[in-house]
């Protein structure tokens, strides 16, 4: 259940699943009694206002209005616009509504304790306005959103001017990615996703290009009986003016298994990075001829540059050095600002290397052009332009590759917004691409893995404990896939 269906995927999912055979009345039938399940499981009995929308959002209003009256629920239903002007599916239903119809205003929320939201679906490319509007801004009480919130586009995730904030919304066969982008994702409240008969088969017509991360799509490196350190791979941690930040990284990526695990510091730096593990190797790099030979040494499998680097032009040099060697590179933090007055020159060196890029918006927007759409749709485009792998990280991280297969990763608690989980998930990432995961594999696991062991970590996290989850959290994703 991974796959994200654009608004349009949606639209032609219903159309091949009415084409196999059942019937559009029989669809919203079911999505109404989807609705009318999942309202009843989470509340009992009490006066409800469903708002009806022109369209098939509203056609599925009038389902729930009629299926909760049958169950004794007080239901009043409000619709925007006539019975007469309702056309299709939305039209047999309303039909088969014997309630009163009133038109859609804020008085009919008088004396309601729970409101069904059925007024606009996904599709909605323009604000909300008039009474519409009005009427949602005054719901006080609980609401159940019909598909999304009406205003909630569901292909970006876009406030289309106002949305009300639902405690429930409830949709079917697959997520859209609106469900998952932010600020879209906090107006959903808890999502529910349904089964109304479409079959899984009508997704080979469609050729989804966007996921929902989840160990269901990567699968870690096999350690076999006769392996040894470096058959699990050597990741090489580059550190500059703040060696604190290499050291969370290195620690990082020894503990996602990587078989050596090796920090590269000026001579006046080696003294900070006391307190990693023993097990980690510190290694003395003067000046950037002796990193370039580091980097390239055979067994080296990985490297990563960013953390605590530094702007200047040192870090610019050792980035193309490191690229130069093709080695699987990640670039973090400062290895990209180092390159905000010339990002061309960055995405020239990305064509000799194999690289995964972890901004954040900030240096993203530095490093790009801001294409319209949604933040699919932006990094997307950035993987495209520069070549690589690449991971905006937020609440709502997505990554692309420069094919246009892109994820969104969805578990990610607010407490990992700390100084310093940047630099674990850089390690984390180079750790996982040392034992021979591509970029964009290793950066969907790396990301659920971050999430995860944030998760088992609790509130209060801190970045120096993060790394000590993660064996943990790679236990929960074997488990989960």
């Amino acid at each position: 259940m991974d796959e994200l269906l654009t608004v349009a995927e949606m639209g032609e999912a219903d159309r091949l699943t009415i084409a196999g055979g059942l019937l559009g009345p029989e669809l919203m039938e079911r999505a109404g009694e989807a609705i009318t399940g999942a309202i009843c499981l989470r509340w009992s009995p009490r006066p409800v206002a469903v708002l009806c929308g022109p369209g098939n959002n509203g056609g599925d209003g009038f389902v729930v209005a009629r299926l909760l009256a049958m169950r004794g629920w007080p239901v009043r239903l409000a619709l925007l616009g006539k019975c007469e002007g309702l056309t299709g599916d939305a039209a047999a239903h309303a039909a088969l509504w014997q309630g009163a119809v009133e038109p859609l205003s804020p008085d009919v929320l008088n004396g309601a304790e729970l409101v069904v939201d059925a007024l606009f679906g996904a599709g909605r490319s323009r604000p909300l306005s008039g009474v519409a509007a009005d009427t949602l801004r005054a719901v006080t009480c609980p609401l159940v959103a019909v598909d999304v919130p009406s205003g909630v586009h569901g292909d970006t995730g876009q406030v289309l001017g106002f949305a009300p904030q639902a405690d429930l919304t409830v949709t079917f066969f697959r997520y859209k990615p609106g469900h998952w982008l932010y600020p879209g994702h906090q107006r959903c409240g808890k999502l529910v996703l349904t089964d109304i008969g479409i079959p899984d088969s009508v997704l080979a017509a469609l050729n989804p290009s966007a996921s929902r991360n989840s160990p269901r799509q990567w699968a870690f490196p096999t350690l076999a009986s006769d392996t040894h350190k470096y058959r699990r791979g050597h990741c090489r941690v580059a550190a500059g003016q703040m060696p604190g930040a290499a050291r969370l990284a290195a620690h990082a990526a020894l503990r996602a298994r990587a078989g050596l695990v090796s920090v590269a510091a000026a001579p006046e730096g080696m003294a900070q990075l006391a307190g990693m593990p023993a097990a980690v190797i510190q290694r003395a790099c003067p000046d950037l001829p002796t990193f370039a030979r580091m980097a390239a040494e055979q067994k080296v499998s990985s490297i990563v540059l960013g953390p605590g680097a530094g702007t200047g032009g040192r870090t610019r040099r050792r980035v193309e050095a490191g690229l130069r060697t093709g080695k699987p590179t990640v670039l973090d933090a400062d290895a990209l600002s180092a390159f905000v007055d010339e990002p061309h020159r960055l995405f020239l060196a990305l064509a000799t290397g194999n690289a995964l890029l972890t901004p954040h918006e900030a240096e993203f927007a530095r490093l790009f052009d801001k294409p319209a759409g949604s933040k699919l749709d932006r990094v997307r485009a950035a993987a495209a332009e520069c070549g690589a792998v690449v991971l905006l990280k937020g609440p709502d991280t997505v990554i692309a590759s420069p094919d246009g297969q892109a994820t969104i990763n969805t578990n990610a608690p607010p407490w990992l917004a700390t100084v310093g989980s940047g630099d674990v998930l850089a390690g984390l990432i180079g750790g996982l691409m040392a034992q021979g995961m591509s970029a964009y594999n290793a950066a969907c696991a790396g990301a659920w893995l971050h999430g995860e062991a944030a998760r088992q970590y609790g509130r209060g996290l801190i970045a120096d404990g993060l790394p000590n989850k993660i064996p943990s959290a790679m236990a929960q994703a074997r488990m989960s896939g």
